[in-house]
């Protein structure tokens, strides 16, 4: 069974049909994800907070990353794997190289994600022009969350919002292939989906976006504190883990999901 790649990627985008994306990290949801027909499994640095209780994701190493995401793609075989690059492991694009080929080499990923609009596009350029995709990250940026001064929706004002937009062509110029697109407006999301022509994912982004990602823990409603109020408690739902999935699947192909309960 051979994978889903870029182009099937960006021809969903533009037939229109939508991608559902979760994270994992571990060989066993990766093989549940699959079976419920994940588009893209992503290894996020959200392991920090949900498996190793730590009260952000910045204590996150490479070795870490690529561990997880080894487990994530031995128990799949169809699903497209992206991995968090996590904090300062691209502060240069030496270094990013250098942990970009371990995290593909080593833990086998398709694509690395790294967060940041114009201050990461050469960083971005040097990847792609090894060989290596990218995933670019804009709107709330987890890793930055201290200087955002907490987990605020980001691009409400008109001058970030077009700031946004055009981080956004940046990167997509630079040589991103995916850009994720985390706590933002919704018509926001729906602008930044038109202005590009590779794949969005959103993430309390709106449901204009090319498609959703959450955090599989917060939509099993497994997370330990106050869910963002962009996911939804899929188990509740559907009582069992597999059928939460399938439910989540099915709710973002249809665009059921989100809801106007879940965006800004």
């Amino acid at each position: 069974m051979s994978r889903i790649n870029l182009t099937s990627l960006r021809k969903m985008k533009a037939e229109q049909n939508k991608i559902a994306v979760l994270t994992a990290y571990d060989a066993s949801f990766s093989h549940v994800l699959e079976q419920a027909g994940i588009d893209i499994i992503l290894v996020g640095d959200s392991l920090g907070m949900v498996i190793q209780g730590q009260e952000s994701t910045l204590p996150v190493s490479v070795e870490d990353m690529v561990y997880h995401t080894r487990n994530v793609v031995r128990g799949s075989e169809k699903a497209f794997v992206i991995a968090d690059m996590p904090f300062m492991s691209y502060a240069n694009p030496d270094q990013a190289i250098m942990n970009a080929a371990r995290l593909m080499a080593e833990g086998g990923a398709q694509m690395v994600k790294l967060e940041g609009g114009a201050i990461v596009v050469d960083t971005v350029k040097q990847l792609v022009e090894r060989g290596i995709p990218v995933c670019a990250h804009l709107g709330l940026l987890p890793q930055s969350v201290h200087r955002l001064g907490g987990y605020r929706v980001q691009g409400r004002d008109d001058e970030h919002a077009q700031q946004l937009i055009n981080d956004a062509k940046i990167l997509q110029d630079a040589g991103a292939d995916i850009l994720v697109l985390e706590c933002v407006p919704a018509d926001l999301g729906a602008r930044v989906t038109k202005a590009v022509d590779i794949p969005v994912i959103g993430i309390g982004a709106g449901n204009d976006c090319d498609g959703q990602v959450l955090v599989l823990y917060d939509m099993l409603g497994i997370t330990p504190g106050k869910r963002p109020r962009f996911s939804h408690d899929f188990l509740a739902d559907a009582g069992a883990i597999p059928a939460a999935i399938a439910n989540y699947v099915q709710d973002v192909k249809s665009g059921a999901f989100p809801s106007a309960e879940q965006q800004y």
